[in-house]
Parts: C-alpha cells; sequence; structure tokens
C-alpha cells in the first residue's frame, strides 16, 4: 500500500540497514494505532515539552516503544526537513497482502473507490488520501504512470490516512476500469464541459469517480472509459477546483445519498 522515504543506520553487527521513515503527530500516531509492532523507535524534540508531546510520550512508552530523545537538527535529517513537529518514527513497512480484485470481494455493500488520474503532486495526494478516508471510500486507484506514490510528504499531509486508505497503483488505468465496469460498478468521470452536474447523478450504487489533475484533467482514454461525465457547478470566477477539493465535493455527495 505504502512507499516510503527510505533512509539508512547500523545495525548491531556494523552494517548498514534499511528502513523507513515517518514524522508528523498523526503519522506516527495512526502508525501507533495500527501497527505498534512495526515500528522500531521514535526520535522526539527532547525541548518540546508542551502538552500534546507529553501525552504522545507518555502514549508511546506505554505501548513499549523505544524512545530516543534528539534535537531539531537530527529530526530534520532523519525527515529531510523541517515539518516533522518534533515526532519522527523509524519503521518498518507495512506489506500489502490483498490485491484490488481481494478488497472488492470484501466489500460489504456498494463500492465507493477514488480513481486520480495524474495526480502527480504528493500534497494533492495526501489531501485526496484524507478526505477519501473521511468519506469513507473503500480504495484509491491511480495509474504507475503519470501519479504520485506514497512517501513521507504523503503520509504527513494525509495526516495519518496514507496508513488506512488501501492506494493501489495500476499498470493500464483503462483497462483497470473496464475490470470494474465487470463488477457492475459505474464510473462516473468529472470534466468541467459536462452537462450534469454531480448532484444529479445517482452515487448510490456501486460507484468509481474518476478525477483528473488540475488543469490537463483526465486523458482522453480515460474519458472515454467513464458511463458518465458530470460537472462540478463553478459560481464565481474561477474555473476549476483543486483535485483534493473536487475529490471531496464528489465523494461527500455520495457519501450524503448513501447515508
Amino acid at each position: 500500500m505504502l512507499l516510503w522515504v527510505s533512509a539508512q543506520r547500523t545495525n548491531d553487527n556494523g552494517c548498514m540497514s534499511s528502513h523507513k521513515v515517518l514524522y508528523g503527530f498523526h503519522a506516527v500516531g495512526v502508525r501507533l494505532k495500527i501497527a505498534p509492532q512495526s515500528i522500531i523507535e521514535i526520535h522526539f524534540e527532547v525541548t518540546r515539552r508542551d502538552a500534546r508531546m507529553r501525552q504522545f510520550i507518555d502514549k508511546a512508552r506505554d505501548s513499549g516503544m523505544r524512545m530516543v530523545e534528539s534535537d531539531n537538527e537530527r529530526l530534520a535529517k532523519l525527515a529531510g526537513g523541517h515539518g516533522h513537529q518534533g515526532v519522527v518514527a523509524l519503521v518498518a513497512p507495512i506489506p500489502q497482502n490483498h490485491s484490488l480484485d481481494d478488497l472488492l470481494d470484501t466489500i460489504e455493500g456498494p463500492p465507493l473507490l477514488l480513481v486520480l488520474d495524474g495526480v502527480t503532486d504528493p500534497h494533492n495526494l495526501g489531501a485526496c488520501l484524507r478526505v477519501a478516508d473521511g468519506a469513507g471510500a473503500h480504495a484509491v486507484i491511480a495509474p504507475k504512470d503519470h501519479a504520485a506514490g506514497i512517501n513521507a510528504t504523503v503520509a504527513k499531509v494525509a495526516s495519518g490516512a496514507a496508513e488506512t486508505m488501501p492506494y493501489f497503483m495500476v499498470t493500464n488505468l483503462a483497462r483497470t476500469l473496464g475490470e470494474l465496469k465487470e463488477r457492475s460498478i459505474w464510473i462516473v468521470g468529472t470534466s468541467g464541459d459536462a452537462p450534469r452536474t454531480v448532484y444529479q447523478s445517482d452515487l448510490k450504487g456501486p460507484t468509481a469517480l474518476v478525477l483528473g489533475a488540475e488543469g490537463p484533467g483526465m486523458r482522453q482514454l480515460t474519458r472515454k472509459t467513464c458511463d458518465e461525465l458530470v460537472s462540478i457547478p463553478m459560481q464565481g470566477a474561477v474555473e476549476s477546483l483543486n483535485v483534493s477539493v473536487a475529490s471531496g465535493v464528489c465523494l461527500y455527495e455520495a457519501l450524503r445519498q448513501r447515508t
């Protein structure tokens, strides 16, 4: 499910071994909640003594974590920047033990999927994962080419959703959409020139919402594969929304209809 920023540390035999890095309270906190056994050690800024840090340290120590006192310079070096909030975890990756087909077979009720075509910015991807998790989507799908993979920046922006939201990068997006159709999943693409709005579309059944990158939108083949195209009504001067905002509008309309 996840790709990470890799780092190196020296093991007890003096050899270099690879591990992965998570940083920020949300990202590390979710890993602590769902897979504490995968955490190698947690580095925290020793000079930060506010309530949030104290609560985090108490929770981590109660879980038996190895805690390492570090300064800001060391934390920034581990995280690759200064947005770490004083918390950096060295972790082992959680293996993805199921395929998209396996996941779809386990869903009870109508699936709700988010498909991203050409979203290459990690901040946008992180925000999309966060809104997909919040709206109760079952998975996010993207092509292996022309798409961002999940790294530490994505995990930080996603505020923990990168740990919980299945993210599948597929070799051929059009073929995958065709396979979803064979499962009776309705493919709804978004386009500014679509005659119907998302509010006029029936999203209560099995649905995959397809959004393209801001600007170019979906690729032509992806567009042709959709069963239906819908637009988001724009009342002001701007012509389009950021892809994560547009994802939120569409997913929460689906959630509204289903509840």
